[in-house]
Order: C-alpha cells, then sequence, then structure tokens
C-alpha cells in the first residue's frame, strides 16, 4: 500500500459541556460555543450562525426541556475538512419535543413559542430531534459554509 497517496483529513473538533437550566447557563452555552469556534478557526458565516442557533436552542431547553435539578448538555462536532458544524443541545424533558409554527398562521398572530424554531431552520441545513434515553431528547442542528441567511 502507498502511504503517499493517503489524504490527511484534519481531525473533528469537539466540546461538550453541561450547563444548568437556566438563562444563566443559556447564555453561557452561547458563549462557549462561539470562543470554541473561534478557537477552532470556523469560517466567520458558520460562527455567527452558530451563535445564533445555539442561543436559540440552549433558551429553549432551558424554558421548555427544564427538570428540576437536572442540567441540559451542548455539544458541538467542527469538522474543518468540509467546514461542518453539528450543534448538539440535549435536556431531560423527552416528553415535549420542538415543533415549527403553522405553515399558514399569520406572522402577526406567532405568539413567541415556534418563532425561534423558524430561525434555526432559517439558519441550518436540516435540523431534528432524536430521542436521548432514559427520558430526554436531543435538538440536531447542521451548519455547513455553503448556506447563506
Amino acid at each position: 500500500m502507498d502511504h503517499r497517496s493517503q489524504q490527511l483529513s484534519a481531525p473533528v473538533c469537539s466540546f461538550s459541556q453541561l450547563l444548568s437550566s437556566t438563562r444563566r447557563g443559556a447564555r453561557l452555552a452561547r458563549l462557549l460555543a462561539v470562543t470554541e469556534l473561534h478557537a477552532w478557526n470556523a469560517p466567520q458565516g458558520i460562527t455567527e450562525r452558530a451563535e445564533l442557533v445555539v442561543a436559540e436552542l440552549a433558551a429553549n431547553a432551558a424554558l421548555h426541556g427544564r427538570v428540576p435539578g437536572r442540567s441540559f448538555r451542548l455539544t458541538l462536532a467542527f469538522d474543518p475538512s468540509a467546514d461542518r458544524l453539528r450543534v448538539e443541545v440535549t435536556d431531560a424533558r423527552g416528553d415535549l419535543w420542538p415543533r415549527l409554527p403553522p405553515t399558514d398562521a399569520e406572522p402577526g398572530a406567532l405568539r413567541t413559542e415556534g418563532r425561534g424554531l423558524l430561525l434555526v431552520s432559517a439558519l441550518a441545513d436540516h435540523w431534528d430531534t432524536v430521542s436521548y434515553p432514559p427520558s430526554g431528547k436531543t435538538v440536531r442542528a447542521v451548519l455547513s459554509r455553503g448556506l447563506t441567511p
């Protein structure tokens, strides 16, 4: 086997932190995400979009996913060779999943619920929610350099 023909790709950068399910914890999640992305030299476009996505998902975890005495987890995985970031926010409320507001809702009729998920949908390449046993959920969003708001 010719070792010269193998291309080495940059390693995936990762970060994971438990945070209190409070407004302060949500703010800290945003600040930590931006700090890590800067340290990894992530593209500015991904960093700016990630700041908003993390802020929304962390706020949702602190507000809607809160279980007294339980924290939420922020996880970031950045692949510099693909300019691709995966954001994951895991909380303890597996019984309450995020939902987008109805597509036929009038903009002025939207309450505060769901508007942040519209922002996540606009900024992320895609997002979804998966179960996190035994009783939680993880909301995941993927951002890449190719998508511009």
